[in-house]
C-alpha cells in the first residue's frame, strides 16, 4: 500500500515537473518570438525609410530638370 502511494505521489510530482518545464518553454519561445517581431518590425522601418527618401530625392531631382527645361515649342496649326 505504502508502495503504491509513493509511487502515485511520484507520477504526480513528475507530471508537475513536465508541465512547469513545459509552461517555462512556451515562455522562453514567446520571448524569442516577440524579439524576432520586433527586429522585423524594426527592420521593415528602416527600409520603409530608406526607400521614402530615395523617392523624395527623385522627386526633387526629377523636379528640377522641370523647372530647368526650357519651355516647350508651340506647334504651328495648319489652317
Amino acid at each position: 500500500m505504502a508502495t503504491r502511494a509513493s509511487e502515485a505521489s511520484a507520477t504526480e510530482a513528475r507530471t508537475r515537473a513536465e508541465a512547469n518545464f513545459k509552461k517555462e518553454e512556451r515562455a522562453k519561445e514567446g520571448v524569442k518570438a516577440m524579439t524576432e517581431y520586433v527586429a522585423s518590425g524594426k527592420a521593415v522601418r528602416e527600409r520603409m525609410a530608406e526607400l521614402k527618401a530615395l523617392r523624395l530625392a527623385k522627386e526633387a531631382k526629377e523636379a528640377q530638370q522641370v523647372k530647368e527645361a526650357p519651355p516647350a515649342k508651340a506647334k504651328a496649326r495648319k489652317g
